[in-house]
């Protein structure tokens, strides 16, 4: 899994095909212990993977802290670490219960502030570096910022640029869950990477209509989350959820169809998730969120899974996916 590593843009940052998504170790809806938390760290990195992504939002700095801590003794240049701005973290002390409203299954201890001021940016990072415990921070992503794009490109941008420039950061990049408004950012910035969650998976291709091409075109390093579409492709059932919310019905019954086709090639359907999105040049990285030892070794052990041509060419026979969508049987 480290063999085969691949730059975000024209930055010297390289990152293996695998990423470790650390939102499940800030506790994404349901509790994960200390304990299972450094455990799956430790199983990313038994299993090759060297590119962790975190956030402050995972947690309220919860994902960071025990990242940090599960990396700290590990050979810092053998790695890639990146984090995110945009929300910084305000004590609450009057605050009670927990931060489930927003995703997390932790005390409501922070309220989170959106800040995409330059100042902002670099308090941002002061601030996760001391929760990491880490020196440095290799990517740094503007994150979600579908309602402040103007701020974000104006005052966020060129605070990171200038970080980038003083060598503080090493790429810099915006991730989100739409295309478009990453598209806008390529255009109009000198971005290294993005990270695209869920819209360039075997379900749903909106990246490609105009993102893929235009990060080729720029140089820019694509990172894409989400491929499991937050479960129905990993595992798609009645109940099965897609994009958080369940699965409707057509969603459902085209992901069996996909189940269906990948088993009668002997491919588990995630494996083929995930080696899907390789067909796209731009692309460099897959980021798996996982909470746990297992899962990471079977996200490891999917992505090395083979993938026969064949497939690729039967899903676009039975039109299960789109004739025009580039395949990793296109890009041997």
């Amino acid at each position: 899994m480290t063999a085969r590593r691949r730059p975000l843009g024209h930055s010297t940052v390289q990152v293996g095909e695998l990423a470790f998504g650390a939102a499940g170790i800030g506790n994404l809806f349901t509790p994960v212990t200390d304990a299972e938390a450094e455990a799956a760290v430790a199983a990313a990195w038994e299993s090759g993977v060297r590119y962790f992504d975190t956030a402050p939002h995972y947690g309220l700095g919860l994902s960071e802290r025990r990242l940090g801590q599960a990396l700290r003794h590990r050979p810092r240049e053998e790695y890639v670490l990146s984090t995110k701005v945009g929300r910084l973290l305000r004590p609450a002390p009057e605050s009670r219960g927990d931060d489930l409203a927003n995703g997390f299954a932790v005390p409501a201890t922070h309220r989170r502030v959106w800040d995409f001021s330059a100042v902002g940016v670099r308090r941002s990072i002061e601030d996760s570096l001391e929760r990491l415990g880490l020196d440095r921070i290799d990517v740094v992503y503007l994150h979600d910022p579908d309602d402040h794009a103007d701020q974000a490109i104006s005052e966020a941008y060129p605070e990171l640029a200038r970080l980038r420039a003083e060598g503080m950061v090493g790429a810099i990049g915006v991730g989100m869950n739409q295309a478009e408004l990453l598209a806008r950012f390529i255009r109009e910035t000198d971005l290294d990477t993005v990270l695209l969650a869920g819209r360039y998976s075997l379900l749903d291709q909106r990246g490609l209509t105009e993102l893929l091409p235009l990060a080729a075109d720029r140089g820019v390093g694509v990172v894409i989350g989400g491929v499991f579409n937050s479960g129905l492709l990993a595992d798609p059932r009645p109940g099965a959820t897609f994009d958080y919310a369940p699965a409707p019905e057509e969603l459902l019954a085209r992901a069996l169809d996909l189940k269906a086709v990948c088993e009668e090639h002997g491919v588990p359907l995630r494996a083929a998730a995930l080696r899907f999105p390789f067909g796209h040049p731009a692309v460099a990285s897959v980021l798996v969120g996982t909470r746990s030892a297992a899962e990471v070794r079977d996200a490891a052990a999917m992505l090395r899974h083979r993938v026969p041509d064949e497939l690729w060419a039967e899903l676009k026979e039975r039109g299960l996916l789109p004739p025009d969508v580039p395949t990793p049987q296109e890009a041997h």
